[in-house]
């Protein structure tokens, strides 16, 4: 009989509560961020994520001596890592970026601090949680600082590796296949499942798993285009909202989220929410190159965004915020 999952964020200390489950080799729940559904907690081994340690302490230069800025809750599944990654090794965490010189943000909360102008020269930023566009990473390194950006999940572990969202590639000791539009990974740093039913994860017969992400693979190079379930059905057609977000951010170096505006006529139309709205005119031109159900019809403006618990850019709440027309429409000029 497997020995019950320590729910490690019950715990008073839920660094301890892994380190401890890890000494007494008893598997741990964590919990998914709930972005596209309810959180759930996810069941794993302890070694699927001590055994990565090795390969994250080189890559980031974490240690003894090392002191981690980490301001994101410990409920969200990438910053219990670094805490437990950064004691084990030795390393000190803190929650304000006094004498870091690491730093676990999301791309959202790294945004944040460029524009509050934290001091980030010569800290090494790990950034999770969404994707890191090129042009964040850029003013990143324009403020002194080094960015590391990963692609995983909480079912998945690590999967990818790099600098920016252009520069993922897989992570040591995993393998990565598309089939069919969709990441799979194969690795030590899989979990074991879910302690309730349901979750996107699935597990192939031949070890490779995947939580629904589609991506490509081009030249060792991992591009990760999103959860294929965030959609806009307009007029019939299905709009995959990474699709129109992909190509709208290439075009404008800034961060895109597209929802669905809710309509009598069509059932939603496709809506593009940015925060600057100087780049408004770079998007509409890139949208003119969409198929016709991709190109977004309204335009909005909002001057930061909500985030989620777990730092992500909360997509639910700027769906809200467009449908109930608090948001700031940019006129099209003819």
């Amino acid at each position: 009989m497997s020995p019950e999952p320590v729910d490690v964020l019950s715990a008073a200390d839920p660094v301890a509560a892994v380190l401890s489950a890890h000494a007494g080799r008893r598997p741990i729940a964590v919990r998914t961020s709930g972005t596209s559904a309810r959180p759930r907690r996810v069941v794993r081994s302890t070694a699927s994520w001590v055994d990565s340690f090795p390969a994250v302490s080189e890559l980031t230069g974490i240690g003894p001596g090392s002191r981690v800025w980490l301001p994101g809750p410990l409920s969200a599944s990438m910053n219990l890592f670094a805490a437990v990654h950064a004691r084990f090794t030795g390393a000190e965490v803190g929650p304000t970026p006094d004498r870091a010189t690491h730093a676990c943000l999301t791309p959202t909360a790294l945004a944040g601090a460029l524009e509050d102008g934290v001091d980030l020269a010569g800290v090494h930023v790990v950034v999770a949680g969404d994707r890191l566009g090129r042009d964040r990473s850029g003013r990143a390194a324009a403020a002194g600082a080094r960015t590391s950006h990963y692609y995983g999940a909480a079912e998945l572990s690590f999967v990818a590796w790099g600098s920016d969202e252009d520069d993922l590639r897989p992570f040591p000791g995993v393998e990565v296949d598309i089939r069919d539009g969709v990441v799979w990974a194969r690795s030590p740093y899989l979990a074991l499942g879910y302690l309730e039913d349901g979750g996107p994860l699935r597990v192939a017969e031949d070890g490779f798993a995947t939580v629904g992400d589609r991506g490509r693979l081009d030249d060792g190079v991992l591009t990760v285009l999103g959860r294929g379930t965030d959609a806009v059905l307009t007029g019939g057609v299905t709009v995959l909202v990474d699709d129109v977000e992909q190509a709208l951010r290439r075009a404008t170096g800034t961060e895109v989220v597209v929802v669905g505006l809710p309509h009598a006529r069509f059932g939603q139309l496709v809506a593009a929410v940015l925060t600057d709205r100087t780049a408004v005119p770079a998007a509409r031109a890139a949208a003119g190159e969409l198929p016709p159900p991709q190109r977004p019809r309204r335009w909005f403006c909002l001057p930061r965004w909500p985030v989620t618990e777990a730092g992500k850019v909360d997509r639910a709440a700027v769906a809200e915020l467009a449908a109930a027309g608090r948001l700031d429409p940019v006129p099209v000029v003819a």
